[in-house]
């Protein structure tokens, strides 16, 4: 006997595609500009004492809010970052993550952003 599993509610299924989306793509992306502003002495943001911080979660607020409206609207510009399988209500949470880490385009850009990420740590690390 099969059985269908029942949709989520709309306000935890958006909840699950903001945090997928902010946790997931937009903290890498935007902790390593941070480390780029830092390698290149941009004091503008990191700076200020607690500037990165404050400028990652922002960025990354921001990120999570703002994919899941405009990707479906814009597909060929968001076709790089963009996660259909965040917004289906018929996945669970592991189900979102363990779909999204078997694509292969996945593994690559999780690959890119830890070597981009270590070699700005080192970069940054060796400025003093």
């Amino acid at each position: 006997m099969t059985t269908v599993a029942a949709p989520k509610r709309t306000g935890r299924n958006r909840l699950e595609s903001f945090a997928l989306y902010a946790l997931l793509q937009g903290v890498p992306l935007y902790s390593s500009v941070v480390l780029m502003m830092k390698l290149v002495a941009a004091p503008e943001i990191v700076g200020e004492r607690y500037g990165a911080t404050i400028f990652v979660v922002l960025a990354a607020t921001f990120h999570g809010l703002v994919t899941p409206w405009l990707a479906p609207k814009f597909p060929r510009f968001f076709r790089h970052n963009s996660a259909p399988m965040f917004g289906d209500a018929m996945l669970s949470f592991t189900e979102k993550v363990s779909r999204w880490l078997a694509e292969p385009k996945t593994a690559v850009e999780l690959l890119s952003n830890l070597l981009l990420i270590s070699v700005l740590v080192v970069g940054v690390a060796s400025i003093r």
